[in-house]
């Protein structure tokens, strides 16, 4: 047994040291070839030949003999690590600049240092356009003529992880629904948009503003609007793209005519009525009692233990705002940290795809068509870096100071609203909606059934046709003309 050994392991170690000199000759049964590994420097393949060869020669020859192939095996593992670096399936060896991934009709404009990819479709100038329409449906769809010619453009804003491909199975129909344009946008970190590092950015007195907030895709949001030289639009936004469409409208409520709230992830609050304060009598001091002794003594100590307790108050809230400064610095160097990146690339990788699918209603109609439209964006250039300087925007720059929370400015919408739910949403719930819709006056809430986290892709006529009506009654126009409704 041993003399069998002594024989194998020199008949792989007479292999190995032969790759030296550029060629590896086998004569073993199980990888009888010969194959040819080049010495250029700039080459880095391997062959499984080779691969093979030393992994049978460990397992075979016991751990002492083993140590003379452990390095040449750690380098050949780490070759091959590097070689198949792939992220939710994407290949990570060449990433590309956004615009050379970029679609047919794939449009960028610049705005404040970013190269925005969008799309944009307009109905009058494609009237004579039915490729929008499927094989299956009827003659009288592919000649269908707009319902609605409502002279106010969309724009639809994706959500989290997402990008314009969200909107695809619907951007030509709501343009043609409407008889107007319709744009959709990638926002920074996501979709063809560029990536900009804003943590190597020089700290100027005139500061941009960060393009990964919240506040850059508010105001790129108003900047589009101005783009289709309209002065309102129908904002339509799914998921977190929800938040940008009400931000931007309490940034300028003059210039949004309605909302279109998909699925979104707005946490709503619990709608209470607040009591109007009354004022008891018993509470009111006697004034008849007010010039006593006691009670001007009673007085002196309750305007000292106000002031004092003022004073406490004031100390404590500046502690608190010293500490969330200091978290807040924390949490950024950790962001900005090579781990950060690396746990970014840990989640896409291991949550990434399976996102997509607990996304649907029905799993199995993720195809890879749409995986590959999702996962695309991970074949740019510091996507990586980008995620991770959006969660820091999101993190750190929050709401702002001076503003009241989202959630106590609902109710003070007053153009029209749909919500747009899934019955089993797994991401945001549908009673979420539910909430929101009570927050926000005379929204109109829809729920389709059979469908999760994205209507506008899982049931697109069901979805087109709630948009169709919610433009009728809030901006008029005959029935007739309605879409309808797809059993």
């Amino acid at each position: 047994m041993s003399g069998g050994v002594l024989v194998f392991q020199y008949q792989y170690q007479y292999q190995f040291q032969h790759i030296r000199h550029g060629v590896a000759i086998s004569s073993n049964n199980q990888s009888c070839q010969t194959c040819s590994v080049f010495s250029h420097s700039n080459c880095t393949r391997r062959y499984p030949t080779l691969a093979t060869t030393i992994t049978h020669a460990f397992s075979l020859s016991g751990s002492g003999s083993g140590a003379q192939y452990s390095e040449a095996g750690e380098l050949m593992d780490s070759g091959r690590r590097q070689q198949k670096k792939r992220i939710a399936g994407i290949d990570q060896d060449e990433l590309l600049d956004p615009k050379l991934l970029a679609d047919p009709d794939s449009c960028f404009c610049k705005f404040q240092g970013v190269e925005i990819h969008h799309k944009l479709y307009d109905a009058e100038s494609h009237s004579s356009d039915n490729s929008l329409f499927s094989h299956s449906q009827d003659a009288q769809d592919q000649t269908q003529t707009p319902s609605l010619k409502l002279g106010l453009p969309m724009i639809l804003l994706h959500g989290f992880g997402a990008s314009v491909f969200s909107w695809n199975k619907v951007l030509k129909r709501l343009a043609h629904l409407t008889g107007s344009k319709v744009l959709a946008f990638d926002r920074p970190a996501f979709g063809l948009t560029s990536r900009l590092n804003t943590f190597a950015t020089q700290i100027s007195d005139a500061k941009p503003v960060n393009p990964y907030s919240m506040a850059f895709s508010v105001l790129a949001t108003l900047y589009f609007i101005d783009f289709l030289a309209a002065e309102k639009a129908i904002l339509v936004g799914h998921s977190a793209g929800s938040l940008v469409a009400v931000d931007a409208y309490f940034e300028a409520p003059e210039r949004i005519a309605a909302l279109i709230l998909v699925a979104p992830a707005i946490l709503a609050p619990r709608v209470i009525p607040k009591p109007k304060a009354v004022e008891n009598k018993g509470d009111r001091p006697d004034s008849n009692n007010l010039g006593k002794p006691q009670f001007k003594l009673f007085e002196m100590l309750f305007t000292f233990t106000k002031h004092v307790t003022e004073a406490i108050m004031r100390m404590i809230k500046g502690m608190a705002d010293m500490l969330n400064s200091l978290y807040k610095k924390a949490l950024s160097s950790v962001l900005q940290s090579a781990f950060a990146v690396m746990l970014v690339r840990m989640i896409i990788d291991k949550f990434g795809i399976a996102a997509v699918r607990t996304a649907w209603y029905d799993s199995k109609q993720v195809n890879e068509h749409i995986l590959d439209g999702y996962t695309k964006p991970l074949r740019t250039k510091g996507w990586d870096r980008a995620l991770v300087e959006f969660t820091a925007a999101m993190l750190i720059n929050g709401e702002s100071e001076m503003k009241p929370p989202l959630a106590k400015r609902l109710h003070e919408i007053s153009c029209p609203v749909l919500i747009v739910t899934g019955d089993t949403d797994r991401i945001v719930p549908s009673w979420n909606a539910e909430n929101l819709s009570r927050a926000i006056p005379q929204s109109k809430l829809e729920v389709i059934k059979n469908c999760g986290h994205l209507p506008h892709e899982e049931k697109v006529e069901e979805f087109v046709r709630l948009v169709d009506k919610f433009l009728q009654r809030a901006f008029g126009g005959s029935e007739e003309h309605s879409l309808q409704a797809v059993t």
